[in-house]
């Protein structure tokens, strides 16, 4: 009489096996969180797209012997919102663009998240970003729609 020795896992040990699997998975997709790591990828967008703004500003800077010159009209002193201005009374609006687009960027970089922000033309964009300069004439330009509580601005 033949017996057969067959080798081979069974149900309950390939269960068991899925099931650690499973538990180990959740473990890891609770530490690495994406929604933090995507949200973080966002802010690291927001600074550069700063930096860039302020790289173009120092440029305009740098051919008009250290001083912001734009068709708009001097820097506000408060926090403004780099959009065209639509000419309504209650928001604020700094156009940015004619100042700095075609001579010193391609292109206005705008908030990856910001609602309505986007960049079309000239005429048409809303950056999602603020720009100010101080009595001391250091100009900021910042990101209020940075996530995790961070505050993302830079001046120079």
């Amino acid at each position: 009489m033949f017996v057969k020795n067959v080798k081979g896992f069974t149900l309950l040990e390939m269960l068991i096996v899925m099931a650690l699997i499973a538990i180990l998975v959740g473990i890891v997709v609770a530490v690495l969180n994406p929604a933090r790591q995507f949200a973080l990828a966002r802010n690291s967008t927001r600074y550069s797209h700063l930096n860039t703004v302020m790289n173009g500003i120092s440029a305009n800077m740098a051919e008009n012997s250290g001083v912001f010159t734009c068709a708009t009209g001097a820097l506000p002193a408060v926090a403004t919102s780099m959009a065209p201005d639509d000419g309504d009374a209650g928001t604020s609006e700094y156009d940015i663009a004619p100042c700095l687009v075609t001579e010193y960027l391609s292109s206005l970089p705008y908030d990856p998240s910001a609602t309505g922000a986007g960049w079309t033309s000239e005429a048409v964009y809303l950056t999602g970003y603020t720009i100010s300069q101080d009595a001391d004439g250091r100009i900021t330009v910042a990101a209020p729609s940075a996530e995790l509580s961070e505050t993302i601005a830079l001046t120079r």
